[in-house]
């Protein structure tokens, strides 16, 4: 994990650690945020990784700082790769923590 990544990682720790369900994972060669065993975000190049509903994908791609999430060279829909610029502030990085969180809840616990 690079230095960029760890660093994001200290600040989404105390953005999920207290949440019910919270739990971590090793993936991506970094650290994945689970709720109740489902994804919802993760440092990745410096960028953050959150998980949204698919129905809304065009709609998340079309934010500022926004990308496509294609870590394998085929895009994820329901994912999104946030930049280092969209999550600068702590306001901003909560704002895409909370929206994750929201949606993982969503989903049937694994």
């Amino acid at each position: 994990m690079t230095e960029v990544d760890e660093a994001l990682v200290v600040r989404i720790r105390p953005l999920m650690k207290r949440r019910k369900g919270y739990s971590e994972k090793q993936m991506f060669g970094g650290v994945a945020f689970m709720i109740n065993g489902n994804m919802c975000v993760g440092p990745w190049k410096g960028s953050l990784i959150v998980r949204l509903e698919k129905e809304k994908h065009e709609e998340t791609q079309s934010e500022p700082h926004t990308n496509p999430m294609d870590i394998t060279g085929k895009v994820m829909k329901g994912w999104a790769r946030v930049e280092p610029a969209g999550i600068e502030s702590d306001q901003d990085l909560k704002a895409w923590v909370e929206r994750a969180v929201k949606f993982a809840r969503s989903l049937p616990e694994k």
